[in-house]
């Protein structure tokens, strides 16, 4: 079964603790963009086939899901209700929390909150710095999160890198960069945009009323302006006789 794009977000922290921080990565911009209703009904579709098999967004129903992205109940059915049977059902996985334990080791969490928790320039960052590590259990590692445990699902699409590091004077190794080592199926470009449309919809899902709510402060701004207008205009024709 396909592991989890974002496993590692929540419960790999406590497995990375002893590695130095000199490996890490700097964070990069997702600038990732809700109202881009296109890029959340791809989102989606990337969601539902590389996390939904074993994480859940069990605080979204897919029904508000096709409301808010455009998608009808039929689009729903076919090409992303996987794990639903109806569409007002919760987007929970079939897999056991106990077959979770044995297969993995830990249960993997729900990513309803991950980009309210972990902010969604991590998640962007963390899902393209992956890079080849023989001596891993999976095959890779992480410089954003190093000693993850989770194997990277989106290699296919990525490709393969290998990870340069240099010793300061101290012996202390430092990330400079990324070498590629096998191309995938997307170039650099293409698969940033795949990530960013993962994280933005994992962004979406974490408040789905914010775009409903930023929306209406526009209007509101713009009523209070108007008005602010309006009123000025009024007050210099009352006061235009006074001295």
């Amino acid at each position: 079964m396909v592991r989890s794009v974002v496993v590692a977000l929540v419960f790999g922290l406590g497995m990375a603790g002893g590695v130095s921080a000199q490996h890490e990565a700097e964070l990069e911009a997702a600038n990732n963009n809700i109202a881009n209703t296109a890029s959340l009904q791809r989102g989606a579709k990337y969601f539902v086939n590389y996390c939904l098999g074993c994480h859940s967004a069990k605080y979204v129903r897919y029904n508000r899901l096709g409301e808010d992205l455009q998608i009808s109940d039929q689009q729903l059915i076919d090409n992303l209700m996987f794990t639903g049977e109806r569409p007002f059902d919760l987007m929970e996985v079939r897999m056991k929390p106990e077959d979770a334990q044995r297969w993995f080791g830990v249960t993997p969490p729900d990513l309803s909150l991950i980009a309210r928790s972990r902010g969604t320039d991590y998640i962007y960052t963390f899902l393209r710095s992956f890079y080849i590590a023989p001596d891993s259990p999976t095959g890779v590692d992480n410089v954003v999160l190093p000693g993850t445990a989770m194997p990277h699902v989106l290699w296919p699409l990525q490709g393969t890198q290998r990870a340069v590091f240099t010793a300061d004077e101290h012996g202390v190794e430092l990330f400079e960069g990324f070498e590629a080592v096998r191309p995938g199926e997307l170039d650099e470009r293409e698969f940033d945009d795949v990530v960013r449309d993962i994280v933005n919809f994992l962004d979406y899902i974490g408040e789905p009323i914010k775009r409903e709510r930023q929306q209406l402060g526009i209007r509101v701004i713009g009523f209070v302006l108007g008005f602010l207008l309006i009123a000025f205009m009024l007050k210099k024709e009352i006061w235009k006789d006074v001295a």
